[in-house]
């Protein structure tokens, strides 16, 4: 719980150190301008089709009902509410969190062209695509892994499918133009950080319909 904790806050930290980066003249801006402010590409056909596909692995409709639906059939397997009440959990705190912070800063969106906050009411900072690709495909890497005994070698190649995930849906994003660098930086560190405590929360509350922690 401690070294959970110890990563939730480290996130967090860094999360709050970019954000004061974000929102004044600095390199992070700079660099976001660099890389935003220009047309977005225009894509027909199936090369449209390719990117919008990557893109919506970051999709919260997709990813969240996979999600669900692979927790119904573990807490079958288990019979336990534990894996969808893992889920929910994290689904509704990505959702408060992230909502609120979008709403909080309300910044624009590179394709605009101007790098502004508080000028929309829901904004493109944190990135709720990067954030929801890291939280949402990482529990359910965590539900695979923990409920069906995986081996530490299958552990580390889902976190590599995960890590993969996430960073197709960062370069994507980046590519069509939908987000600036330091918004999916940012939402990749929120995510992050609800997903440490979600597992930490597991970890930490005993079930004895659980399998043994490994």
């Amino acid at each position: 719980m401690r070294s959970a904790l110890r990563w939730c806050s480290s996130l967090l930290a860094l999360f709050a150190l970019l954000t004061i980066f974000v929102t004044r003249p600095s390199i992070v801006t700079q660099l976001d301008s660099q890389l935003g402010v220009r047309r977005p590409p225009h894509l027909t056909g199936l090369t449209n089709t390719i990117v919008i596909g990557l893109d919506d692995i970051g999709l919260r409709g997709f990813s969240a009902t996979i999600l669900l639906i692979a927790a119904v059939f573990i807490s079958l397997r288990f019979r336990s509410w534990r894996p969808i009440n893992l889920s929910l959990l994290s689904l509704i705190g990505l959702n408060v969190v992230v909502g609120g912070l979008k709403m909080a800063f309300g910044r624009e969106k590179p394709r605009l062209g101007l790098d502004r906050l508080h000028v929309v009411s829901v904004g493109s900072y944190p990135s709720g695509h990067s954030a929801n690709a890291i939280l949402t495909w990482g529990l359910l890497a965590y539900l695979i892994y923990h409920y069906t005994h995986r081996a530490m070698g299958q552990a580390r190649l889902l976190g590599a499918i995960v890590g993969t995930a996430t960073l197709t849906v960062c370069i994507v994003s980046l590519y069509r133009n939908t987000h600036w660098l330091s918004d999916l930086v940012g939402g990749v560190l929120i995510g992050g950080a609800i997903l440490v405590f979600v597992i930490a929360v597991d970890r930490f509350v005993p079930s004895s319909k659980q399998p043994v922690q490994p």
